[in-house]
């Protein structure tokens, strides 16, 4: 019996060692394939990614430049989360036609909703161009480098070959050791065709957020439209629907803890090789300084949404975006310090310097982490204000974004002339209108005065301006919004109307201006100087850093940071323990939205149909023993970017999609523990259950390939 436990450890830890990582598709064949058959894969690497015949990677798109989408029906019906599609359901909605809180079904192609420049874009084949960026770089300083690797850049996009309707695009791996051509196509023409409401696809909402158990129906469908010859084209209404080169069966056959997983799609940013000392800021200072200025930003918002309708309606996907890092930060500081993943990286970089001094390496990598101590020590104030601006002017402070546009109006007037103002300024005009339509100015004010407070009181005293020091920031923010013209569009026009002289003395006798300028001038003339100074002195460095630790451990599971390219990941479904005496189970219900539902509240209510399909049992042949299954986690490494990544079987099937990750696990940006980090999939029996049953949309369901499970004889 000892020795069985023992060889069932020495399992789990040899699993545990395989899972992680966020891997290139072209590259899996090999240690990956291994790794992957190990887990209970049944497919090859080259039914993943292949040029020479259709394979997965033809079916997952990327989704309008942030999230993931796959195709799952031959008329190019194409599933995402309902955060990812949120923006195009809310600029369809109205207060008489209120899809956010209703849904929206099309149950003819002729119903389907157009989306203004939403596009998604296919990857046609990876290749390894590292030798041809890197030409004629050696011996040059690292801004001359840099600025060589730019120009070879841009002269392989244009010269590589390509058909006429695709793209090249070149990505930078592991800090510049590899550098990855990409060959992509572009599809314009992008239609809404259903999504639940938000008391489905967005219940539990902010509070609910990054945490498991959970219970939200994550998803929505748009469909592609091609010209006749199934290429990419802006709408038409001679468009006809994409013809896919591969889309995904739907299996509804069942999941059961430790089955093999694999997520596709496109992870945004992940920071995986950072020195102790920078993962050391980002715990203590950097992130806590976000958390703050989104966290007043959050509760501002969320007070006048509650009380009206319309504001809520305005403000959705805004405060939506917002709340989404604000929480993932909370859990991404819990997760490190739970982890220690400071001291984890602190015993590797040990060993890192043990093996350099065995290679004989300590001229070329001897000072690497000292010169990290030294420039992330420097850097500290500088970035920390520049988290403060980024987050102030550039996120939350609306009043004060307008600012930084009208600063660079500005600016483009001193140095590129008349013209180019004129230009400018014409763009601002056009495009304000719709930014000004999510602008509530009682809202706007109140945000405002918490933020400033927060800015005069704790950004590093030696960049404060100077009209800041000890300010009464009500009492600024009542004269800003009393008297400046940036507070809505109209005045704002009025305030551009003029010649460029005149609009230049008019905006800089105008008090949010003033403020906002005062703001911006410091940024651009104390801040980001040294800043970026001392961030390519660090770049370099953690770019020989990466090299250092490809050649001298040649056996890790070294994986690329994230940069928004197609990538890879695997696992298992798998519950976790978070803390002391609490042990999570992988699967979520239908039973548990019941447990949380609050009659008209704003994240937990119910619709009045699903209660009944509830109460009934109504599930048809998606439900489980009385049950409806609803979403499930596992080890699956992936972050912002993966939201609508299709989650797939050992056969390469649809079973779930990715949505988010468990708040202990958002630390996995910096540091994968397979303990505590797990990715959140909708089960594809509750979305084909909404589609179906709650929503009755048969057209959808007859497009699908859905694999059932065998009849017991």
């Amino acid at each position: 019996m000892k020795f069985i436990k023992i060889l069932l450890f020495f399992v789990f830890v040899q699993a545990s060692a395989q899972q992680g990582g966020m891997w290139i598709p072209s590259l899996l064949k090999g240690m990956n394939e291994s790794e992957m058959k190990n887990l209970g894969m049944k497919i090859s690497a080259e039914d993943i990614y292949s040029i020479n015949k259709s394979s997965l990677k033809d079916a997952v798109p990327q989704f309008n430049g942030g999230c993931t989408s796959e195709v799952i029906s031959a008329q190019g019906l194409i599933l995402t989360n309902h955060h990812c599609g949120f923006d195009a359901i809310q600029n369809h909605s109205s207060v008489e036609h209120d899809y956010i809180t209703d849904g929206f079904w099309a149950y003819k192609k002729e119903d389907e909703l157009l989306n203004k420049g939403m596009v998604v874009t296919f990857v046609v084949r990876i290749d390894d161009v590292t030798a041809k960026v890197l030409e004629g770089t050696t011996s040059l300083t690292e801004a001359e480098k840099q600025k060589k690797i730019q120009e070879n850049i841009a002269l392989l996009t244009k010269t590589l070959p390509k058909e006429a309707w695709q793209d090249n695009l070149i990505k930078t791996f592991y800090y510049g050791n590899q550098y990855l051509l990409f060959v992509t196509e572009t599809y314009k023409d992008i239609r809404l065709v259903g999504a639940p409401p938000s008391s489905i696809g967005k219940f539990g909402d902010v509070t609910d957020n990054w945490m498991w158990p959970r219970h939200t129906g994550d998803f929505s469908l748009f469909r592609i439209y091609a010209d006749k010859d199934n290429r990419p084209a802006e709408y038409s209404p001679e468009n006809v629907p994409y013809k896919p080169k591969y889309y995904f069966p739907i299996s509804i056959k069942g999941l059961k803890e430790n089955d093999f997983t694999m997520v596709l799609g496109y992870p945004g940013v992940t920071q995986e090789y950072l020195p102790a000392i920078a993962v050391e800021q980002i715990v203590n200072v950097i992130d806590p300084a976000k958390i703050e200025l989104r966290d007043v930003t959050l509760k501002v918002q969320d007070g006048f949404m509650r009380k009206d309708n319309a504001v809520k309606i305005q403000y959705a996907a805004k405060n939506a975006s917002i709340a989404n890092h604000w929480k993932k930060w909370m859990g991404e500081v819990k997760g490190l310090k739970k982890a220690d993943a400071v001291g984890a990286k602190r015993k590797f970089e040990k060993e890192f310097q043990e093996k350099v001094i065995a290679a004989g390496k300590q001229s070329e990598y001897g000072n690497l982490l000292p010169d990290f101590e030294k420039n992330y020590t420097e850097i500290k104030d500088y970035a920390l204000a520049k988290a403060f601006y980024d987050e102030t002017v550039g996120k939350n402070g609306e009043i004060l974004a307008i600012g930084n546009k009208l600063y660079q109006l500005e600016q483009l007037y001193k140095t590129k002339g008349e013209q180019a103002f004129n230009d400018r300024r014409n763009v601002l005009i056009t495009n304000w209108g719709e930014f000004y339509a999510e602008f509530n100015p009682a809202v706007e004010q109140k945000v405002f005065e918490q933020l400033i407070g927060i800015y005069s009181q704790k950004y590093p005293k030696q960049f404060l301006p100077s009209s800041l020091e000890n300010v009464n920031a009500e009492n600024l923010s009542n004269e800003i919004f009393t008297k400046s013209q940036l507070v809505s569009f109209e005045k704002v026009k009025s305030l551009l109307t003029g010649d460029s002289k005149s609009v230049i003395e008019k905006l800089n006798n105008d008090k949010g201006y003033q403020v906002a300028k005062a703001i911006i001038d410091m940024h651009v003339k104390k801040v980001l100087p040294k800043y970026d100074e001392l961030n390519l002195k660090i770049t370099a460095t953690q770019r020989t850093y990466m090299k250092a630790i490809l050649e001298l451990f040649p056996k890790n599971r070294t994986f690329p940071d994230a940069n928004s390219t197609l990538r890879v990941t695997y696992g298992k479904i798998k519950g976790y323990k978070p803390s002391d005496a609490v042990t999570y189970e992988p699967f979520s219900y239908l039973d548990g939205v019941m447990e949380k539902y609050i009659p008209n509240d704003y994240e937990y209510d119910v619709s009045k149909k699903l209660i009944d399909l509830y109460n009934k049992k109504d599930y048809g042949i998606y439900g489980v023993n009385g049950r409806m299954p609803l979403d499930f986690i596992a080890t699956n490494h992936t972050t912002g970017g993966n939201s609508g990544s299709p989650a797939l079987d050992a056969q390469g099937n649809l079973i779930g999609l990715n949505f988010d990750r468990v708040w202990e696990g958002t630390m996995s940006d910096i540091y994968y523990s397979p303990e505590i980090c797990r990715n959140i999939m909708v089960d594809m029996r509750y979305v084909l259950f909404i589609i179906d049953k709650f929503a009755g949309a048969d057209n959808l369901i007859k497009e699908l390939k859905i694999i059932t499970p065998k009849k017991k004889k």
